[in-house]
């Protein structure tokens, strides 16, 4: 049942990496790395950086 759990909380945050992926200029194949625990958090950090870059601009 945790399995199950597991798969509906990964689909639930990669399908909007996969839609927010690009606007940073991140490739959406990284969504991937939402199946992992820490990814999300990492991809989040990511997107930080990335967005303090186009802030700069």
């Amino acid at each position: 049942m945790g399995g199950v759990w597991w798969l509906i909380l990964s689909a639930l945050t990669a399908i909007p990496m996969v839609k927010l992926l690009p606007h940073f200029g991140i490739n959406k194949y990284w969504a991937i790395a939402c199946l992992i625990p820490f990814g999300t958090i990492a991809l989040l950090w990511w997107m930080g950086l990335k967005l303090q870059e186009l802030e700069k601009l």
